[in-house]
């Protein structure tokens, strides 16, 4: 069974483990490192930056806690153990992070799973580890633009 309380601010999951449903915001999420990149999620699974725009599907499963999903690649954006960015074709809790709203109006996305991890993008457009990467850095600083 699933459950939603006020303002969907909080979505459950089926006994089956099915993905969550609620409010989805269509975005593109820009990284102002380097010369600007948008992250993308590769049908092939690999995460980097690019300067196209590439929509993602961000949903909440909890209060301050959400879900990429590439809408191209149909992949969800998840982080392991050790810091590092893959796509996912099946939602796990390794696909939540905790979006952090910034002094600079910028978003950290950390993981929800393994604390201090961090979603950053190096100013060449490659993913750097979670676990050496800080919000105060740059490269984990992500503005959603509609």
């Amino acid at each position: 069974t699933s459950f939603i309380k006020i303002a969907f601010l909080y979505v459950g999951r089926t006994n089956n483990g099915e993905y969550l449903l609620g409010i989805k915001r269509l975005r593109r999420l820009y990284c102002n490192v380097g010369i600007g990149f948008h992250i993308q999620v590769l049908p092939n699974g690999k995460i980097t930056g690019v300067h196209n725009e590439n929509r993602y599907k961000i949903s909440p499963v909890d209060k301050g806690v959400v879900t990429l999903f590439g809408l191209r690649s149909r992949l969800f954006i998840a982080m392991n153990g050790k810091g590092k960015l893959y796509g996912s074709g099946h939602y796990s809790d390794e696909c939540n992070f905790k979006e952090n709203l910034l002094a600079n109006n910028y978003n950290a996305y950390e993981s929800a799973v393994y604390p201090s991890m961090y979603i950053g993008l190096s100013k060449t457009g490659k993913t750097k580890r979670g676990n050496r990467v800080t919000p105060t850095m740059t490269m984990t600083h992500f503005l959603p633009r509609i």
